[in-house]
């Protein structure tokens, strides 16, 4: 399985694309977001307009500008509340930000934490999710080559994917 982790900041690394936690009106804003908006440039903000808005769960993908990535996927992580939605709708960020990469042929994808900084999923459990969901998409996709990197920004969130990772 081609599943890995690494600790840094994301919008340095030189991958397919990497995967933005963005908002619905994809307009940068706080945490990684706003850091890939910074990195890749002016012209992201004109290539989200013109993708308009985003609902949770989905993925919607432009260039990455700027960025050593050639693609940015984004999706709208949920904003936690405890139900039992949420981690289907976190589920389905990481799914369909997968799908987005491979209709597009790439095959090296970067994701963020998805929904655990503003947006309050807590990490352990989002984790969880997101370990799942990729582990059961390349399991699904044998047939597709696809390197997926998980991004831990800090010390805490790399210790947590290790042991995911096993």
């Amino acid at each position: 399985m081609n599943l890995e982790i690494w600790q840094g900041d994301i919008t340095t690394l030189k991958v397919d694309a990497i995967v933005n936690a963005a908002n619905r009106e994809l307009r940068g804003g706080g945490g990684v977001d706003g850091a890939i908006h910074r990195a890749a440039g002016p012209k992201l903000n004109e290539a989200c307009r013109a993708l308009g808005s985003c609902e949770t769960g989905e993925a919607k993908i432009t260039p990455g500008f700027n960025l050593p990535a050639k693609y940015i996927i984004h999706t709208v992580g949920p904003v936690y509340s405890g139900s039992h939605s949420d981690p289907l709708l976190l589920a389905a960020c990481y799914r369909n930000s997968l799908r987005v990469a491979k209709e597009n042929g790439l095959h090296s994808v970067a994701f963020s934490a998805i929904s655990t900084g503003v947006y309050g999923y807590p990490l352990d459990a989002a984790s969880k999710v997101a370990f799942g969901e990729v582990r059961k998409w390349l399991r699904e996709h044998k047939d597709y080559e696809m390197r997926v990197i998980m991004v831990a920004y800090d010390a805490r969130t790399y210790a947590l994917y290790q042991k995911l990772l096993g």
